[in-house]
């Protein structure tokens, strides 16, 4: 079991519009004297708009493409960018859920745009990635929850990058599971990853719209039906949860045979989100997740997503 973690949220300053637009900001603000002080541990440098940073950004905007970078004000978006690493987000920028710790903007999405797969495959032709990240808003709108939709992307990208390992991200699909499960097994990517984000307690509060034994489920009924295909979810520290709780959701994963975990620390992306409620170094995750008996469950950070899986083709 590898248990080298690192929190995946570090601070950045990033002013661009996409991260601080007007829908980030949501409807209940919290109390700023109730705001905890950021360790020095957490911070980062701001991202440098120079070199690979910028051809990316570029490259992004004239395929009229969103990446979850941005849209959720990842903290990290210098470093991967600058290493030549995105994560896409498909369907759109725009939930049909508000999470109270995500920026997403929330509202009611466009219309699919057909032709957004096939752009995909062509930008990520043109930089050459050998690992992408596919993500999405949720769509309850869509009769499949957008399904068909990420075949449409791994089809192309198979087709113009065959040596590209894809991963995606999916939403839980509402309760449309069978029959998303069903066409994505259509055309498999080679890992699934469905963020559990916290513990049960807290999924009222911070996933309203979501559920945490439906999360399992979902990545379990996926590795039934491809159990060759490695499965993944994501887990944040900070929001109110206890050790046990964290340990209770290990064990969870494990018993629904979840093959890879990322935990990190969640940052509030405005006053009004869910405050943070602890910031918990790596080493203190490293502790509470030793005393984690589940063999082959590795742990790895988010923004080295191919890293702790795949060998180069």
């Amino acid at each position: 079991m590898t248990r080298d973690i690192s929190p995946y949220a570090d601070e950045i300053d990033v002013s661009h519009d996409k991260q601080r637009g007007p829908l980030k900001t949501k409807r209940d603000p919290t109390d700023p004297a109730a705001r905890l002080t950021k360790p020095e541990w957490i911070r980062v440098k701001a991202a440098v708009r120079l070199g690979r940073f910028q051809t990316i950004k570029d490259t992004v905007r004239s395929n009229k493409l969103v990446t979850v970078c941005e849209e959720a004000s990842c903290p990290n978006i210098g470093e991967c960018w600058s290493k030549g690493t995105a994560t896409f987000m498909i369907m759109g920028d725009t939930c049909t859920r508000r999470c109270r710790f995500c920026n997403v903007s929330t509202g009611r999405p466009s219309p699919l745009d057909v032709n957004e797969p096939k752009r995909l495959a062509q930008t990520i032709a043109l930089m050459k990635l050998n690992y992408v990240v596919i993500t999405s808003v949720d769509r309850d709108d869509l009769r499949d929850g957008g399904a068909s939709h990420f075949v449409a992307c791994i089809q192309h990208i198979r087709a113009l990058s065959p040596s590209t390992y894809i991963e995606i991200l999916t939403p839980d699909f509402g309760g449309r599971l069978d029959r998303a499960l069903h066409i994505l097994g259509s055309a498999l990517p080679d890992v699934l990853n469905h963020n559990i984000e916290t513990v049960p307690r807290l999924y009222k509060e911070a996933r309203p719209g979501a559920d945490f034994q439906n999360t399992l489920n979902l990545l379990q009924r996926f590795k039934t039906l491809c159990p060759s295909i490695p499965t993944k979810s994501g887990l944040m520290v900070g929001l109110g949860e206890t050790d046990d709780e964290m340990l209770h959701v290990l064990r969870e994963l494990r018993a629904h045979q979840v093959d890879m975990l990322t935990i990190g620390q969640y940052l509030q992306p405005s006053g009004g989100h869910m405050p943070v409620q602890r910031y918990v170094a790596s080493r203190y995750l490293q502790d509470v997740c030793g005393r984690s008996p589940q063999d082959g469950l590795s742990a790895c950070s988010l923004w080295s997503a191919g890293t702790q899986l795949l060998p180069s083709r």
